[in-house]
């Protein structure tokens, strides 16, 4: 397959691969003396070009995390460092996918797409080009001047994972993206995503509840404990890409999702 153009324009993408290091961060909710703790103290480094995978239970942080780094929350204490340098929201050479497309009605495939580019200013032409060459990785060609209501099932999801590489981010953040699909459009998209991460070699940082998602997609999978999501540990997954849940690779992945399993059990979240 042929590689992807990059997203030049008035502000293009750097096309780095950003090292992330965070130390001592956490997060509280509250005001007062009535503050609930809700995530940290964590801290970890994430190398440039690293797909790293978060797994915990639902309210360990998971989400709060990727909000954190996003910058659209701050943090009750700590520090991210982003290339060494002092964090300083927001970063604009990001993309974020979601749990869901929230893609606008109103507007086609590739107008959904095309928003990053008009948000930041990006030549149209290069970006639309780029687009199409996206669509046609996830095996969405035709589906250009669709609108959200009209697209086959799992499509929406595809589409948001290109709006937010269709500036060439150079660090990915994604909250459950897959958590929706079904069975079989799940397997397609993860193989197409992996190929893509391949090739592309952003930072990326995933956020899931799925252990085998996480070891299929992850160099490493930091394991977070219940609430307050504090760091178990960190698995390196030393296995071969592209990485597929076939008969000779899900044995593997099974083990290394066994491993995690052993992390829940001792905290109570699995029997």
């Amino acid at each position: 397959m042929s590689t992807l153009i990059p997203a030049h324009g008035s502000e293009p993408s750097s096309g780095r691969q950003l090292k992330i290091t965070v130390q001592d961060l956490d997060y509280r909710r509250g005001t007062g003396g009535e503050t609930r703790p809700l995530l940290g103290p964590v801290s970890f480094e994430v190398q440039g070009g690293e797909f790293l995978a978060v797994v915990g239970p639902p309210g360990s942080g998971k989400t709060v995390l990727l909000k954190l780094l996003a910058g659209t929350l701050h943090p009750s204490g700590g520090t991210i460092l982003i290339e060494g340098g002092e964090y300083r929201p927001p970063v604009r050479d990001f993309g974020l996918v979601l749990d869901s497309p929230a893609l606008l009605p109103w507007r086609t495939t590739m107008q959904n797409i095309l928003l990053q580019a008009e948000i930041r200013g990006l030549q149209m032409e290069v970006c639309r080009n780029r687009a199409r060459r996206l669509l046609a990785w996830f095996g969405l060609s035709g589906l250009e001047d669709r609108r959200p209501h009209e697209l086959p099932p799992g499509a929406g999801q595809g589409i948001s994972i290109c709006r937010a590489l269709v500036h060439a981010p150079s660090l990915l953040l994604m909250d459950q993206p897959f958590r929706m699909l079904e069975s079989l459009i799940l397997e397609r998209m993860l193989d197409a995503f992996q190929r893509l991460w391949v090739e592309t070699r952003s930072t990326a940082i995933l956020c899931t509840s799925n252990l085998e998602e996480a070891v299929l997609l992850g160099d490493r999978v930091v394991v977070l404990s219940p609430r307050p999501g504090r760091i178990l540990q960190i698995v390196s997954i030393e296995l071969p890409r592209p990485r597929r849940l076939d008969r000779t690779m899900t044995p593997l992945i099974v083990d290394y999702c066994n491993t995690i399993r052993t992390f829940f059990r001792a905290q109570g979240v699995l029997p």
